[in-house]
């Protein structure tokens, strides 16, 4: 076992915040710890893939890989978002290799088996032979798709891929009564109000910047001159979510004084503010009085990560101009982060370092995630 992550590595990482040590350098730069960290926290939480937008007609499928894992988003016949597997049950090719409408059935480039948009196997031809469309040996019904088991919340597709988490709304029922307010439709922007970035680090350096607000003088002055420090206050609910809030959001007016339509019937609390929180492991959520926002965090390795923004609004005729300025100012904010995670992650090349403190009064929000991945880890090696 690597020396970071020994029972003792790890339990500094769970004492209280005061004295609690961060995770080590390995949990950032070592292939071998990403490995046991993609099946102690990845593979088996309720993971962020993809917004259910990705697919917004019948019959639309988009292939997607996680962890190197091919996967297909798939709005199927009754209007019911699936994630299968993208690999035929027969010699396992990938079915669909780009974004595209399934007109008729999912069929395999391959042998030409073909799969409903529900992940039944419904065609197999000369499978008994030239025409001959079926054998005895092959029982339909136990070759459908293989489904992985997701679920849908604010708009996000959440994979859980090795299927034994509890159920999603069981396990973020906080956070779900917390943003009740947000369970109405929600419209994405469209093409102008999605972008990714892809950035040289480890998924977590991402989570951490997002989770607190006390970088927010010094990397995010034009942020911080309507959105002070002194505003925000901190999110922790250990071993579910964290994040911070905000008593003074601003809306986004046009050159017209125009803004965005407000969700109806929200908390004062959402008109004079907003709140930002991570959905652990790697979903990242905006609420403001006139729009959200998701951020799925796709780990590409134990050193990049791509970030996927998605914004969303009250009604689904906003103005163009207007989202195409907001979608700057969000890009401009969240692209000012990237030298700061990039850094990091050059940082934790630096032998001795012990992954650092944390200030009792500005990084609680930080902790808790790192309390939180230490204690999958820790139980995920200690069930070996």
């Amino acid at each position: 076992m690597a020396k970071d992550i020994s029972p003792a590595a790890l339990d500094a990482v769970r004492r209280p915040i005061e004295t609690a040590n961060g995770l080590p350098n390995a949990h950032y730069i070592d292939p071998d710890v990403f490995e046991v960290e993609k099946e102690a926290v990845l593979l088996s939480s309720w993971a962020g893939l993809a917004v259910a937008s990705d697919v917004p007609e019948i019959g639309d499928a988009k292939p997607m890989a996680f962890l190197g894992i091919p996967l297909l988003l798939v709005r199927d016949r009754s209007n019911t978002v699936r994630v299968f597997q993208n690999i035929c049950r027969h010699r396992g090719m990938i079915l669909v290799s780009e974004p595209r409408k399934i007109e008729g059935a999912i069929r395999c480039p391959y042998h030409s088996w073909c799969y409903g948009t529900d992940g039944r196997l419904v065609t197999t031809p000369h499978v008994g032979g030239p025409g001959f469309n079926t054998h005895e040996a092959i029982v339909k019904e136990d070759l459908g798709l293989i489904e992985v088991r997701s679920h849908i919340w604010f708009d996000t597709v959440f994979v859980n891929i090795d299927g034994k988490a509890a159920p999603f709304d069981k396990v973020h029922a906080d956070l779900i009564a917390r943003w009740a307010d947000f369970d109405q439709p929600m419209y994405h922007g469209g093409a102008d109000s999605r972008f990714t970035l892809p950035v040289k680090t480890n998924w977590k350096l991402a989570v951490e910047n997002y989770c607190e607000s006390y970088h927010l003088p010094w990397v995010h002055p034009g942020l911080n001159s309507y959105s002070r420090l002194e505003d925000h206050y901190n999110i922790t609910e250990r071993g579910k979510y964290s994040g911070q809030g905000t008593r003074a959001y601003s809306q986004l007016r046009g050159d017209d004084g125009a803004t965005f339509p407000d969700f109806p019937a929200i908390d004062a609390k959402f008109i004079a503010g907003g709140e930002y929180i991570t959905v652990y492991p790697n979903v990242l959520l905006g609420v403001q009085r006139d729009q959200t926002f998701v951020i799925i965090l796709e780990p590409k390795g134990h050193a990049a990560t791509d970030e996927h923004v998605h914004l969303y609004y009250a009604t689904p005729d906003t103005d163009a101009a207007l989202r195409g300025k907001n979608c700057a100012l969000w890009r401009g904010v969240f692209e000012e982060d990237v030298f700061v995670v990039e850094g990091m992650q050059k940082g934790r090349h630096a032998p001795g370092f012990d992954g650092g403190r944390f200030s009792p009064a500005m990084d609680g929000p930080t902790h808790c995630f790192h309390d939180w991945v230490a204690g999958k880890i820790g139980a995920h090696l200690a069930a070996r």
